[in-house]
């Protein structure tokens, strides 16, 4: 005859299991961090960065397509932690402020720009290189935020997911951009706001299924 666990003694394993670690935010960012840097690490070893990367960033619009995700990462990734946490505030209205700054930077640019070169300057020489390289070096990050965040209680699992997909991929363009030659806000606004799009959409799918409870 086999013996059962009875109710009692299901109840007394789980009252008596450790809790799962919780979810850390410096944690968490020490380790997101690491896997983005391991990926730019690599691609810079073998593609090398830009070669005139220091006078370069001389240039306002070289620094800007640097300054803008670096900003975006942390905004993402703090917006990510707070949304794992219920009853925490979530204002999503910051991410506003380096999307409204991109798109002044793309304005600019157009209305500076002949209209016989606009289409020359959006799609660049190496748009298909910059969507890919991007979201292949935001993956590591994504995927290993996805797994941490399952130690949160994301009421709203694909909003977590995307902020984390998000937060990786900025960091990953910041990484992008010190390789990348196209320096027209037409190109980099468009390229690589895309290629976030791409991760933040990846992340939130993956998140809905992930980081529900």
């Amino acid at each position: 005859m086999t013996n059962r666990p009875s109710t009692e003694d299901l109840i007394h394993r789980l009252a008596t299991a450790p809790p799962p670690a919780r979810l850390s935010g410096r944690g968490t960012a020490s380790l997101m961090l690491g896997a983005v840097g391991l990926a730019l690490a690599l691609f810079l070893t073998l593609a090398g960065p830009r070669a005139d990367l220091l006078p370069a960033l001389a240039d306002p619009q070289v620094l800007a397509k640097l300054i803008l995700p670096l900003v975006l990462a942390p905004l993402a990734l703090m917006l990510a932690l707070r949304s794992a946490r219920p009853g925490v505030g979530l204002p999503l209205g910051l991410l506003a402020l380096p999307a409204l700054a991109a798109v002044g930077l793309f304005g600019a640019r157009l209305v500076q720009t002949p209209p016989g070169l606009v289409l020359p300057g959006i799609m660049g020489h190496s748009a298909a290189a910059c969507l890919l390289s991007i979201t292949a070096l935001s993956a590591p990050a994504l995927l290993l935020g996805l797994i941490l965040f399952r130690r949160g209680a994301a009421l709203r699992p694909a909003l977590t997911g995307g902020l984390v997909g998000l937060a990786a991929s900025a960091a990953a363009t910041a990484g992008y951009a010190l390789y990348c030659t196209e320096d027209s806000p037409l190109f980099f606004t468009l390229w690589y706001g895309l290629a976030m799009a791409i991760c933040t959409a990846a992340g939130a799918v993956a998140g809905r299924r992930l980081l529900r409870w």
